[in-house]
């Protein structure tokens, strides 16, 4: 029973040998065949293209041309639409040369009949319905992993990485080329990190959730979420591994300002209940001991001894108390537009003793063409100023390096602050902005957790990144106004 009519594309430029192959089509009794001659290579390559034929009949002399010549252009093109190369005399290179090409099938007219030609129609359009349907799949899944929102990466039996999508490269700022020149093991920020990875996936063939830090082409830690599995039966210089990658930076953030402001929100209502609690005791004491001062007599050296001693813890513990609330209350912003480097350079300037003093190499890089931001001026100035205090009182006298820096990127003025000191290390780095914590003898705890608030009211990111024995770096960002 014959099915929907094969058209077929005759390109041939002798017209005893079109009348042949008619003839030959017209004797199945299986299909019904459209057969279009066309002689000319130039006119044939218009009709390739298409997409209206089934299949191509192509001779292999035409003038100055052959039909290899023909093939090659219809993949070139993409043109899936099966070659069936015809040619005079049977002659090895040229069947070989016809398969390098793609042709799907390769005949020799002298040994052509209808049912020879006929089968080769039916195999060549038979396999080629199996690549049209792999074709399309692999256009299917190619768009997935080219239009994911999350970085998809390929890697061979190594964990060589043999492709990428584009969310990869603009997630970790590689060019293709550097991408596919990389290991997954070169994406890890720490090794232990690798190790429990590499150990996973191997013995169990796949890895879920896997939470790490990885890194982008500028050494900036990124927190993900790592999924790879492991697929079976490929050739070594294919994909063996498949893996996606959940960027969770922007959530653990704000996981993290979360946290700090809880730990903030919690502080003020430790400091508004010390300050109810303790400052109206205080406050009898005080005029309970200013009124026995009166009536003490004054030239005693033991008791003016006495009277100091209380008096000044008397006024530390107000000191402390007003600290307190001041670290940890909402403030109240005053803003206008204002350069930051304008503000940094202020900074610097009531530091600049101490720098000084302590024979501080100073290194400033702050471009006066910066936009402006929205800013409490003044505040801002306390923030930065309890930064460089810090790294200041962090290096050593005469060795010193204190890096100060302003540039615009990526809507924001960003902030550097780096200085060559002690260091912090990993696990303090959470606790910094934490009330109360120090390590400084003497410190209160409470100039980081100032800063935050004050950077947290102006809606500013701060990132620290530390290296013990090298310094500490503070990154922070001012948003531009929209």
């Amino acid at each position: 029973m014959k099915t929907t009519p094969v058209k077929v594309l005759l390109i041939e430029d002798d017209e005893d040998d079109v009348l042949l192959v008619r003839e030959f089509l017209a004797e199945s009794d299986n299909f019904d065949f459209e057969l279009e001659w066309e002689p000319k290579p130039e006119q044939a390559r218009l009709k390739m293209v298409l997409g209206s034929h089934d299949v191509f009949l192509i001779d292999y002399r035409l003038g100055s041309e052959t039909g290899l010549d023909l093939i090659k252009f219809a993949q070139q093109k993409g043109v899936i639409t099966p070659s069936i190369l015809l040619t005079g005399q049977g002659d090895l290179k040229v069947d070989l040369d016809a398969t390098r090409f793609g042709a799907a099938d390769y005949l020799v007219k002298t040994e052509l009949n209808g049912s020879i030609l006929e089968r080769s129609i039916r195999y060549s359009l038979s396999q080629a319905k199996v690549i049209r349907e792999l074709d399309e799949k692999e256009k299917r899944y190619r768009s997935l992993f080219e239009r994911s929102m999350d970085p998809i990466f390929l890697a061979n039996e190594h964990l060589k990485l043999v492709d990428v999508n584009e969310s990869f490269l603009n997630f970790f700022q590689y060019t293709k080329h550097e991408a596919l020149r990389l290991k997954i093991k070169d994406l890890f920020a720490d090794e232990q990190d690798y190790a429990e990875f590499y150990a996973t996936l191997i013995e169990n063939q796949q890895i879920r959730g896997f939470d790490v830090s990885l890194l982008n082409k500028n050494n900036i830690k990124k927190a993900c979420l790592v999924n790879c599995v492991f697929i079976p039966d490929q050739l070594s210089e294919f994909c063996c591994y498949q893996g996606i990658i959940h960027d969770q930076t922007m959530r653990k953030k704000a996981e993290k300002d979360m946290l700090i402001a809880e730990r903030l929100s919690m502080t003020g209502k430790i400091a508004r209940t010390i300050a109810h609690e303790v400052r109206n005791p205080l406050t009898n004491l005080t005029l309970a001991f200013d009124q026995l001062k009166e009536e003490m007599p004054a030239d005693n050296p033991d008791v003016k001894l006495y009277c100091e001693i209380i008096e000044r813890n008397a006024n530390r513990i107000e000191q402390l108390i007003s600290e307190m609330l001041s670290s940890s209350k909402p403030r109240e912003l005053n803003l206008e537009l204002t350069p930051v480097t304008d503000i940094l350079e202020q900074t610097l300037a009531l530091s600049i003793d101490r720098i000084n003093l302590n024979q501080i190499k100073l290194e400033k890089n702050l471009p006066g063409e910066l936009p402006r931001v929205l800013l409490d001026r003044e505040k801002i100035k306390i923030a930065l100023l309890n930064i460089i205090i810090n790294g200041l009182e962090a290096m050593q006298p005469g060795t010193g390096v204190l890096k100060v820096s302003a540039e615009q990127r990526n809507g924001c003025v960003v902030t550097v602050i780096s200085d060559n000191g002690k260091g912090i290390a990993s696990e303090d780095i959470e606790k910094l902005f934490d009330p109360f914590y120090t390590d400084k003898p003497g410190g209160m705890g409470l100039g980081l957790t100032s800063t935050k608030n004050i950077l947290n009211s102006h809606d500013a990111d701060i990132d620290v990144q530390s290296t013990l024995g090298e310094g500490t770096t503070f990154s922070i960002s001012f948003k531009l106004p929209q």
